[in-house]
């Protein structure tokens, strides 16, 4: 399908480097390359081939890796590694509606909304507003922000105006001291996800899960090693994304 105007899109050279750009069929200002006439890819499509100043580039609609991959940062993010786990541990799915609590730069909100779109919602309840701020920004990119809505406040504490959620996702480092104001927002069988950066919030939090009736409580830790690959010499990298953060999955059941 040809490209609309008004879309995220992004330029890859040979070299593997992107050039982002919201699309309209006038003049373009791109970083690195100036200024360049949007009407040259009118009638273009995913993956295309384009010339500018004598460069090949593919031009391409991002995926939700790509946009949290380029996200404008603040707040460390939840990372794709890690989102992966949520999305599918929790079982979330188009029309869902889920709470996130803790926006960060909005990594895991874009995988949250590419999800559950075009029938569900996303209600993040965040503390600072910076992080939101941030956020905002980046959920527009995506064109998914009319399924998200947002409020300021301390999880802990704050009337969360969002009901029957099927899913919470935490990202706060004593989120036993928020369960007590957040379980209530959750429907009987639904899932939440906590992350925590340390072992010792890890456990906390699954005691806390544990004593207030969860099942199918369990924890883990997501490692990333990429592969090498060249003719007659490939192995692992050197280099692995391996802590981030301790992700405890649960249950609600009815009491």
């Amino acid at each position: 399908m040809a490209f609309n105007e008004g879309e995220f899109l992004y330029l890859q050279g040979e070299d593997g480097k992107r050039s982002w750009f919201r699309l309209q069929f006038g003049m373009i200002k791109m970083g690195g390359l100036g200024v360049i006439d949007g009407k040259r890819f009118e009638g273009l499509d995913d993956g295309d081939v384009v010339e500018i100043v004598g460069r090949r580039f593919n031009v391409f609609r991002p995926g939700v890796v790509e946009l949290m991959e380029s996200l404008d940062r603040g707040a460390q993010i939840i990372t794709p590694k890690d989102a992966c786990a949520i999305l599918m541990e929790c079982d979330i799915k188009a029309g869902d509606r889920v709470i996130e609590v803790g926006a960060g730069s909005g990594g895991l909100t874009t995988a949250l909304l590419h999800t559950v779109a075009p029938t569900g919602h996303v209600h993040t309840v965040e503390f600072k507003e910076q992080n939101v701020e941030k956020a905002l920004k980046n959920v527009k990119r995506t064109g998914l922000d009319q399924y998200w809505s947002y409020q300021i406040g301390d999880a802990r504490s704050v009337d969360i105006d969002f009901d029957d959620a099927d899913v919470i996702t935490t990202d706060m480092p004593d989120v036993e001291n928020a369960l007590d104001n957040l379980v209530p927002h959750l429907r009987n069988g639904g899932r939440i996800c906590t992350y925590v950066p340390n072992a010792n919030q890890l456990e906390l939090a699954v005691n806390a899960l544990r004593g207030r009736g969860f099942t199918d409580v369990r924890s883990m830790e997501i490692m990333r090693r990429g592969m090498e690959v060249h003719n007659g010499g490939t192995r692992p990298s050197f280099e692995m994304l391996g802590h981030t953060g301790y992700l405890t999955f649960a249950r609600k059941r009815s009491v």
